[in-house]
C-alpha cells in the first residue's frame, strides 16, 4: 500500500487553494477515480464555477496565445520531465510486484523446512528418511537459493536510483513551466492594461472601476493558475494514470476488468458532488457579493449613515444577506460529507472485491503469482488515483478559461475611439471655430434617454460662449462630445469645419484645455501635476501657468513650495487651490480651447473671486465654452447659449436674451433678487495674499468614495507592517466565538477520529492478505480470506456514517461562526468614530475586504481544520502504535524518515505562503497605479496621459515577475524533494525489513504492515502540516478582527452612556474650541471658536474655504471632539452627551449628498431609523421638500431605484431627496452645507424655497459661499482661520464696515 500513498504528493493544492478545497482533499485519497470524472468534469465545468461567469470562450491551448518560441521550449522540456516523472510510479510497481514474490517464496520454504520431516537436499526439500510419507512426491520446491538480504539490497538500489531521478525530473518539470507561465502572465497584465487604457469612455461607463481592478489581479491569477506548474503536474498524474492501466492490462486483464468494472460508481458519486459542489458554492459566493456590496456601500458613506444613526439597520442589511450564504455553505457541507462516505464506501467494496476475486486467480486456477497480484492492483488504483488528483488541475484550467474568456476579448476588442491610435489627420493651423450639426446622443450606459436632441450650436474662435441652462439640458455633455470622449449617434461635431472624427485624438485633445467642477489631482506633487498638461514642460512654464492660474503664491506659502504633496485625489487641498493647480494644468497646455465645467461653483467668494479671475486672464484670445450657474460669471461672455432639453433654444449676448425674456431671462430673474449685492462687483479686486488653511476638507470632499479606494503612496508600506505587528490570536478566544455550537464540533471530531483510524486499519487487512498467501492449507486460507475482506466490508459501511457525520458537523459550526464574525466584525466598524474612517488603511475598500477575508479565513481555526487535524492526529497515532507493537526495530527506523515526509509537505506548504506575501506586495504598487488611473479615467484622457500611465504600470511589473522567477526554482526543489522522500524511505525500509526476517525471524507480512501503517501517516502528517499555514493566516486574521473588537471608540455609537433629555430645544455654544484632525495633527484649523445660536434662530457661517465651517458642523455631529474646549447643547457639554439621542436631535443636508442604492422611499426613510415610517410621513416629507411633483412623474413613482450613490438622478433632486431625509426625521437643529452650492438657479430657487420652509422653528446652522442665500439669518459669523471675527445680523455687519461689508460689496477676500 506504501505506493498508492507512496506518491502522493503532499499538497500541491496548498498552491492555490480552490474555493472547494475541502472537496478536492477527500478525492485525493486513493480514489479510484475513472474517466468518468474526467467525462463529467469536462461536460460540468465549463459553465459551472460561478453563475454570474460567462461561458468560457477560450480553448485550453489559446490559453498560451502569448508564448513566445523561447516560453513554448521551456513548457515542452518541462512537459516531458513531467512524462518520464509521471511513468516512475508504475515502475516501481514492477520492483515491487517482484519483491513481494521474493517474500512470500521465502516464506513458504520456511513453512516448508519447519516441518521436521522435511529438510534441503541438493537445493530441493526433499523428505528425510525416517518416514513413510517418502512415498508422496514433493512438490518441485527449491530451497536454499534464497538470500534474502542480497536481494533486498538490490532493490534497495532500485529505489534509490528512481528516487534521485525523481527529484530530478520533479524540478526541472516544475521550474520549467512556472518560469514560462511568469513570462506570459507579465504579458498578458502588460496588453491587459495597455488596451483596457485605449478603451473609449463609454466603455467604461458600463464597467465598473471595481470590476477591472479584481480583474487584474484575481482573473490574471486564474490564468495564471491555468498555465504554470497545474499543467506540469497535470501531465505527470495523467501519465501515471495510463501507464498504471497498462501495467494492470499486461499483467493480469480479468482482474483489471472486474476492478474497472465497479469504477463507474465511484466516477458517478464525484461528478455529482463536483457538479452539487460548484453550484452551491456558486450560490453561496453570490449571497455573499451582495452583503459585500452592502458593506461596501456602508462604509463608503459612513458620514451619511452616522448623521442618520442608520449603524443598526446597516447591520441588519447585511446580517439578511449573510444568513442566505451560511444556508448554502451548510448544504455543501451536508452533501459533501455525504458523496466523501458514499465514495470509501465503493472504495472498501472494491477492495474486498478485488482481493476476493484476485486470491482464486492466485490460489485455484494459479494463472497469477501473488507479486502479480498486487502489481494489476495498484497499478490500477495508482491510475485511478492520480486521475481523482488531476481533478483539481482541470478545476484551475476551468477557472483560468474562464477568467481568460473576460480578458482576452478585452485584450482583442477594438475600441471605438482608440485614443492611442496614430489614425487620423493633425490640422497645420487651428483656428478654433466648434460647431455642432444637429447632434443626437444618449449615453450607452442609459440608451433610453436622450441627453442631445438635434442639438446645432456654433461656437466663433476666440469667444467665450456661456452655455447655460437647467440641470440634465445637455451642458457638460455637448463638452464631452468636443473631447470626443463620445460620438454622437446622429449629427456630428465640426473644428474649423472639420469633423472631429476625421482627426487626430491625441492631437485633438493636446488643444484643448478644461478645468472642471470637481477637478482631480493625481497623488504625486504639485509640479508633476501642472506637467501632466504636457510632456516635458520646463519649470519655468509652470511658475508662468501657476501665476497666470493666480495659484503661484499660495503655492510658494507652502513649505515644500511645488514639491508640496497634493494627497490621494487631491486631498491635502482646499477646493479652491485644487481648482486653480487644475487651471495651470489646463493653461500649461497653452491651448486653443479652454472648456470650463462649472469651474467656480464648488468655491466660496473669496475662492471664487481668485479663481474668477485667473480664468478671465486666460480666455483673452483663446476660443473659451464655459458651463455656469452663477450668472455673474456669465454676464461677460461674448455670447450665451441657452440649453433646454437638449437643444440650444436661445443665444445672444447678456442684454439681448434678458429682452427675449426665454430661459436666461427667467433663470437671470431667480438669482438676481437675491444677488444685486454681488452684481456690482468692482472689477478692481484687490487679491491679497490668500489665506492658507490646508484643512478644508467638507464633508463633501472627505466623503467622496472614489479617494479611499486609492492609498496614498507616503503610506505604501503601512498596511503590512501593521499585519506582522499583530500577535497572533489565542486559538482558545477564535473557539469561544464557536462555542454555542460544541455538540457539533463534538460529533464532528468523533467522526473524523473513526476516519483516522480507518487509514491504518486499511494496512493491517492488506497484510493479513499477503501473509495468507502463504498459508499452505488451502482450507484455511480460503476462510481467512474470506474474513478479510468481509471486514473490509465492513470498515466501509463505518466509513460511510463517519464521513457524513463529520461533513456536516463541521460544515454548519464553521458557516455559524463566520457569519458570527462578519456580523460583528461589521458592527465593530460601524461602532468607530468617524476619524477612524479618515485613517487611510481603513479606507472602504480595505475594511470590505478585511470583513470578507478575514472572517472566512478564522475558519481555518476551527471548523473543518479541527476535523482535518483530529484527523491526521488519529491516524498517526493509531498508526504508529500498532507499528511499534508489530516490529519496534523497523518502525523506528523509518520513524527517522517520517520528519522528512512530513517536512517535505510542511516545506511546500511554507513556501507557498512565503511567496504569496511577498508577490501580494510587488503587486501593489502596480495595482495602485492602475486603481489611480482607471479610478480618474476621464481627466487622463482629456490630459492625453493614457501612455505615460501604461509605461508607469509596466515598468512596476517587473518585481512581481522576478520574485516569480525565484519561486520557480525553490518551489520545484522542494517538489522534487516531496516526491521522491517516499521512495528513498522504501527503499532503506525493505532492505532492513530483509535482515530482520532473515536474522530476527520476523514474519514478512509485518515488514510491509509496518512499512505500509507508517507511510500512510506520514503523508497524512504532511497534509496535517499543510494546514499550518492556514491554521497560521486563521491566527492573524483572527488578531486583526480582536484588535477591531477590542478598540473602545472616544466616541462610542453603541453605548447607553451619556445625557439624555426630554425637551431638547436646540440651543448651541462653541466655547474656546480648537481642533486639529486627527490624520492631519500638524494643521490648526479652529483655533478658539467662540459663538452661539438660541433655539429656533438661524446662524450662518461665512468664510474662505479651511477656515473652519464645515469642521464646527462636525463637532456639531459629534464626528469628532473638539482637542480643547466644549460644545454645549441645551447646557448639556457635548462630550457628555449620549451620541445617537444626540445624533438624532440633528438633520444634516450637505453639499454632495450620498443616497443609497434603493428606492427613494426608502432613502426618504432613512432618516430616522428609530422608528417605522408611513408613507403618508414620507410623501408629506416630500412635498415640503418640492420633491412629491418630481417623484410622481417617474414611471416608478416612489420605488424608483436611485441608482449606486444616486447616480440615477440629477443634483438638484438628490439635493431635494436629502432634504425631505432630513425632515421626515423632525430635527429640533437642521444643518446645510452648502446645501444648494452644486445646483443651477432653476433647481436652486426650488431647493432654496424648500430649505426655507424646512427652517421654519428649527435652529439651524448655515454655510453658504453664495450671500444672497443667508442675508436674512439671525446671526451671520465671519470665520477665517479658525477663529471668528466679526458676528451679527446682515445689517448689523454692513454697518460694521468690516470683513462682511468688503465681501458683499467687492467680494474682496477675508484676511
Amino acid at each position: 500500500m506504501e505506493l498508492t500513498h507512496g506518491k502522493k504528493p503532499t499538497n500541491n493544492k496548498i498552491i492555490f487553494k480552490k474555493y472547494n478545497n475541502k472537496s478536492n482533499k477527500f478525492l485525493n485519497k486513493n480514489i479510484l477515480l475513472f474517466y468518468l470524472i474526467i467525462y463529467f468534469y469536462i461536460h460540468h465545468n465549463n459553465n459551472e464555477g460561478d453563475p454570474e461567469q460567462p461561458a468560457i470562450r477560450v480553448g485550453f491551448f489559446q490559453l498560451f496565445r502569448f508564448a513566445t518560441g523561447k516560453d513554448m521550449l521551456m513548457m515542452a522540456v518541462g512537459s516531458v520531465c513531467a512524462v518520464l516523472h509521471g511513468s516512475a510510479q508504475p515502475l516501481m510497481l514492477l520492483v515491487f510486484g517482484l519483491l513481494t514474490d521474493t517474500f512470500i517464496d521465502y516464506d513458504i520454504e520456511l513453512n516448508e523446512l519447519r516441518d521436521e520431516r522435511k529438510e534441503c537436499v541438493n537445493n530441493t526439500v526433499q523428505w528425510n528418511n525416517s518416514t513413510l510419507e517418502m512415498l508422496v512426491p514433493l512438490a518441485n520446491r527449491s530451497c536454499g537459493l534464497l538470500d534474502i538480504e542480497h536481494e533486498m539490497t538490490l532493490f534497495a538500489f532500485y529505489y534509490v536510483g528512481i528516487g534521485v531521478s525523481v527529484f530530478l525530473l520533479g524540478y526541472f518539470q516544475i521550474s520549467m513551466w512556472v518560469t514560462a507561465a511568469a513570462r506570459q502572465i507579465q504579458l498578458i497584465r502588460k496588453m491587459y492594461f495597455s488596451k483596457v487604457m485605449r478603451m473609449e469612455i463609454g466603455w467604461f461607463d458600463c464597467t465598473s472601476v471595481g470590476e477591472l481592478n479584481t480583474r487584474m489581479s484575481d482573473d490574471i491569477n486564474k490564468i495564471n493558475d491555468a498555465i504554470a506548474d497545474q499543467v506540469a503536474i497535470f501531465v505527470q498524474r495523467f501519465t501515471t494514470f495510463v501507464c498504471g492501466f497498462s501495467i494492470g492490462f499486461v499483467k493480469g486483464w480479468k482482474l483489471t476488468l472486474v476492478i474497472i468494472a465497479a469504477s463507474p460508481l465511484i466516477g458517478v458519486g464525484a461528478g455529482l458532488m463536483a457538479l452539487f459542489v460548484a453550484k452551491l458554492t456558486g450560490m453561496e459566493l453570490q449571497a455573499y457579493a451582495k452583503a459585500g456590496a452592502v458593506a461596501d456601500e456602508v462604509l463608503s458613506s459612513i458620514r451619511t449613515v452616522a448623521a442618520f444613526g442608520g449603524e443598526r439597520k446597516e447591520v441588519e442589511r447585511y446580517d439578511k444577506n449573510l444568513i442566505s450564504a451560511q444556508r448554502w455553505g451548510i448544504r455543501k457541507g451536508i452533501i459533501m460529507g455525504f458523496f466523501t462516505g458514499y465514495m470509501w464506501l465503493i472504495i472498501f467494496l472494491c477492495y474486498a472485491l478485488a482481493f476476493w476475486y484476485g486470491s482464486t486467480l492466485v490460489i485455484d486456477t494459479e494463472e497469477y503469482t501473488p507479486g502479480t497480484l498486487l502489481q494489476v492492483f495498484f497499478g490500477v488504483l495508482v491510475a485511478a488515483m492520480n486521475l481523482g488528483q488531476a481533478s483539481p488541475c482541470l478545476e484551475a484550467f476551468a477557472a483560468g478559461r474562464g477568467a481568460a474568456t473576460i480578458i482576452y476579448e478585452t485584450i482583442d476588442r477594438e475600441p471605438e475611439i482608440d485614443c492611442l491610435s496614430e489614425a487620423g489627420y493633425k490640422l497645420d493651423h487651428v483656428k478654433g471655430d466648434i460647431e455642432f450639426h444637429n447632434v443626437t446622443f444618449y449615453y450607452p450606459s442609459r440608451p433610453e434617454v436622450k441627453i442631445l436632441d438635434q442639438l446645432s450650436v456654433a461656437v466663433k474662435s476666440g469667444e467665450t460662449t456661456a452655455f447655460v441652462g437647467p440641470s440634465g439640458a445637455g451642458k457638460s455633455t455637448a463638452i464631452q462630445l468636443i473631447q470626443r470622449f463620445y460620438d454622437p449617434k446622429e449629427g456630428m461635431v465640426t473644428i474649423d469645419g472639420h469633423d472631429i472624427r476625421g482627426l487626430n485624438i491625441q492631437w485633438l485633445r493636446s488643444l484643448i484645455g478644461i478645468v472642471e467642477q470637481e477637478p482631480v489631482l493625481f497623488a504625486t506633487t504639485i509640479a508633476e501635476n501642472i506637467r501632466y498638461g504636457r510632456p516635458g514642460v520646463s519649470m519655468e512654464d509652470i511658475t508662468t501657468a501657476a501665476k497666470e492660474a493666480n495659484a503661484y503664491n499660495f503655492i510658494m506659502d507652502l513649505p515644500q513650495k511645488f514639491n508640496t504633496l497634493v494627497g490621494e485625489g487631491g486631498g491635502q487641498m482646499s477646493g479652491g487651490q485644487k481648482q486653480r493647480i487644475a487651471i495651470a494644468r489646463a493653461l500649461v497646455r497653452n491651448p486653443r480651447i479652454l472648456l470650463l465645467d462649472m469651474a467656480t461653483s464648488a468655491l466660496d467668494n473669496e475662492s471664487e473671486a481668485i479663481v474668477q479671475e485667473a480664468l478671465d486672464k486666460v480666455r483673452v484670445g483663446r476660443t473659451t465654452i464655459s458651463i455656469a450657474h452663477r450668472l455673474s460669471t456669465i454676464k461677460n461672455a461674448d455670447v450665451i447659449v441657452g440649453f433646454e432639453h437638449g437643444r440650444a433654444v436661445e443665444r445672444g449676448k447678456h442684454n439681448e436674451l434678458l429682452d427675449r425674456k426665454g430661459v436666461y431671462f427667467t433663470l437671470v430673474t431667480l438669482q438676481s433678487q437675491g444677488d444685486k449685492a454681488l452684481n456690482e462687483k468692482s472689477q478692481d479686486m484687490k487679491t491679497s495674499e490668500e489665506t492658507i488653511c490646508l484643512s478644508r476638507a467638507s464633508i463633501r470632499q472627505r466623503s467622496r468614495s472614489q479617494l479611499s479606494n486609492l492609498v496614498p503612496e507616503s503610506s505604501n508600506a503601512t498596511p503590512e507592517e501593521e499585519d506582522g505587528l499583530v500577535e497572533p490570536a489565542p486559538v482558545a478566544r477564535i473557539l469561544k466565538y464557536n462555542s454555542p455550537e460544541w455538540p457539533y464540533m463534538l460529533f464532528g471530531s468523533l467522526g473524523a477520529a473513526v476516519n483516522g483510524g480507518v487509514n491504518p486499519v486499511y494496512s493491517l487487512l492488506f497484510s493479513q492478505i499477503l501473509a495468507t498467501f502463504a498459508i499452505t492449507d488451502t482450507v484455511a486460507q480460503r476462510n481467512e480470506i474470506n474474513g478479510i475482506c468481509a471486514f473490509f466490508v465492513m470498515v466501509g459501511v463505518v466509513s460511510f456514517f463517519t464521513q457524513m457525520l463529520q461533513g456536516y458537523a463541521f460544515a454548519k459550526s464553521g458557516e455559524l461562526l463566520t457569519r458570527r464574525l462578519r456580523r460583528i466584525g461589521f458592527q465593530a466598524m460601524l461602532g468607530q468614530e468617524i476619524g477612524w474612517f479618515d485613517d487611510h488603511r481603513n479606507s472602504p475598500g480595505a475594511l470590505t475586504t478585511r470583513l470578507a477575508t478575514d472572517a472566512s479565513q478564522v475558519q481555518g481555526a476551527t471548523g473543518s481544520q479541527i476535523g482535518m487535524i483530529v484527523n491526521s492526529l488519529t491516524n498517526i497515532g493509531v498508526a504508529i502504535i500498532m507499528s511499534f507493537y508489530f516490529s519496534w526495530k523497523l518502525t523506528l527506523l523509518i520513524l527517522c524518515f517520517l520528519p522528512f515526509i512530513a517536512l517535505s509537505g510542511g516545506f511546500q506548504a511554507k513556501m507557498l505562503t512565503g511567496f504569496a506575501k511577498q508577490d501580494k506586495q510587488a503587486m501593489e504598487a502596480a495595482g495602485q497605479i492602475s486603481g489611480e488611473a482607471l479610478n480618474n479615467i476621464r481627466t487622463i484622457a482629456g490630459l492625453g496621459k493614457e501612455r505615460s500611465f501604461v509605461e508607469t504600470y509596466v515598468a512596476h511589473l517587473d518585481a512581481p515577475y522576478q520574485s516569480a522567477l525565484r519561486k520557480a526554482n525553490v518551489y520545484g526543489a522542494c517538489y522534487g524533494f516531496t516526491q521522491c522522500v517516499v521512495f528513498l524511505t522504501n527503499g532503506a525500509s525493505f532492505r532492513f525489513g530483509g535482515y530482520l526476517v532473515e536474522q530476527e525471524g520476523l514474519h514478512f507480512s509485518l515488514v510491509f504492515r509496518v512499512i505500509s501503517a507508517i507511510v500512510t501517516s506520514g503523508t497524512a502528517l504532511g497534509r496535517a502540516s499543510s494546514y499550518t499555514p492556514d491554521y497560521a493566516k486563521a491566527k492573524i486574521s483572527a488578531a486583526r478582527f480582536f484588535q477591531l473588537l477590542d478598540r473602545v471608540p472616544p466616541i462610542s455609537v453603541y453605548s447607553d452612556r451619556g445625557d439624555k433629555w426630554n425637551n431638547f430645544k436646540g440651543n448651541i455654544e462653541f466655547i474656546d474650541c480648537k481642533f486639529t484632525y486627527p490624520t492631519r495633527p500638524d494643521i490648526q484649523v479652529l483655533n478658539g471658536l467662540n459663538v452661539s445660536v438660541k433655539p429656533g434662530q438661524t446662524l450662518a457661517f461665512v468664510g474662505s474655504s479651511g477656515c473652519g465651517k464645515s469642521t464646527s458642523v462636525q463637532l456639531l455631529e459629534r464626528f469628532y471632539d473638539p482637542d480643547h474646549g466644549r460644545v454645549l447643547i441645551d447646557g448639556h457639554d457635548s462630550t457628555r452627551v449620549n451620541v445617537p439621542f444626540l445624533r438624532s436631535q440633528i438633520g444634516i443636508v450637505s453639499q454632495e449628498p450620498v443616497l443609497f442604492d434603493c428606492s427613494i422611499a426608502e432613502n426618504i426613510k432613512y432618516g430616522d431609523n428609530l422608528r417605522e415610517i408611513s408613507m403618508n410621513e414620507v410623501i408629506s416629507a416630500a412635498k415640503k421638500a418640492q420633491l412629491h411633483d418630481f417623484v410622481m412623474a417617474l414611471p416608478e413613482k416612489y420605488d424608483t431605484n436611485v441608482g449606486s450613490q444616486g447616480s440615477q438622478l440629477s443634483r438638484g433632486q438628490k439635493q431635494r431627496i436629502a432634504i425631505a431625509r432630513a425632515i421626515i426625521r423632525n430635527p429640533k437643529i437642521l444643518l446645510l452645507d452648502e446645501a444648494t452650492s452644486a445646483l443651477d438657479t432653476e433647481s436652486e430657487k426650488t431647493v432654496q424655497e424648500a430649505l426655507d420652509k424646512a427652517r421654519e422653528g428649527r435652529t439651524c446652522i448655515v454655510i453658504a459661499h453664495r450671500l444672497s442665500t443667508i442675508q436674512n439669518s439671525d446671526i451671520i459669523a465671519v470665520m477665517s482661520r479658525g477663529l471668528l471675527i466679526e458676528k451679527g445680523t446682515h445689517d448689523q455687519l454692513m454697518a460694521l464696515n468690516g470683513a462682511y461689508y468688503k465681501l458683499v460689496t467687492t467680494g474682496a477676500p477675508i484676511s
